[in-house]
């Protein structure tokens, strides 16, 4: 681990992590910005599925993360900056004083995933989630209930975004997915390798707490308000939450949580 001293936020060598909140890197060259220390640690971590690229600190934050540091591969520079040059480079007050520039994993095909997944595998399905709070939420979920996968239609947000990295706390970085597809194959695709298919929607008549726990599970999950295509839903086995007061709706990450933690009592 070599560190690097940065005088100035025009220094070439923190070209990747100048003005983020103007410019995120998402979608660029298949790189991503990181923010913070637990997402640094995730990153920095044998669970992560993702290579850093290198790392800018504020100086005061750097012996608070040594050990973190330790994980970086060889020849991944760390900057360190004093904290105004660092407010500056980001383009706005940094509190955290932690940046990460980082490289997407590969993509990974559906049908790789789904052959490597055991007969008991839990997998959410995302359908046109554009928030990227509720994204990151979804993916923190995932990593909390131990589900296997987080597979995501063409219509999602980027995971990447910086965001929806930290809603996430990490959890984006080191949960096994697959992206932009098409969620009418997807369900196909997931059924014919055996997974028991339920769509979340209010329209239901079947409820969670009644739903039959064990085997392959996938959660599928629309956006908020529209929710999920009739098409999809009628693809699925339809499943919806017990609700009182007339209410009808929950925030897509809660419902996502509600699902997660029923199913994941699987043996």
């Amino acid at each position: 681990m070599k560190n690097f001293r940065v005088e100035t936020p025009d220094d070439p060598r923190i070209a990747g992590f100048r003005d983020i909140r103007e410019k995120d890197l998402t979608g660029r060259q298949g790189l991503f910005v990181a923010e913070g220390e637990v997402v640094l640690r995730v990153l920095t971590s044998a669970h992560a599925l993702c290579r850093p690229r290198a790392v800018l600190l504020a100086e005061n934050r750097f012996d608070g993360l040594a050990d973190a540091l330790e994980g970086l591969p060889h020849g991944v520079p760390v900057y360190l900056a004093g904290q105004g040059v660092l407010d500056a480079i980001a383009g706005f007050p940094l509190h955290r004083g932690i940046l990460a520039l980082g490289e997407k994993p590969t993509p990974t095909p559906l049908e790789t995933l789904v052959g490597g997944f055991s007969d008991q595998a839990l997998v959410v399905l995302a359908c046109g989630i554009g928030n990227h709070d509720n994204m990151g939420g979804i993916f923190r979920n995932a990593a909390a209930f131990g589900a296997d996968a987080v597979l995501l239609d063409a219509h999602c947000c980027d995971p990447f975004y910086r965001k929806a990295i930290r809603v996430s706390v990490g959890a984006v970085l080191r949960t096994p997915m697959s992206t932009g597809l098409d969620a009418s194959q997807t369900v196909e695709t997931l059924k014919a390798a055996g997974f028991r298919v339920l769509a979340m929607t209010p329209s239901a008549t079947g409820t969670l707490d009644q739903a039959q726990v064990g085997g392959r599970t996938a959660i599928v999950l629309g956006a908020e308000g529209p929710g999920l295509d009739q098409g999809i839903i009628d693809r699925c086995e339809p499943v919806g939450i017990r609700m009182s007061g007339g209410f009808d709706s929950l925030n897509v990450a809660v419902a996502g949580a509600l699902a997660l933690h029923h199913f994941a009592r699987r043996a």
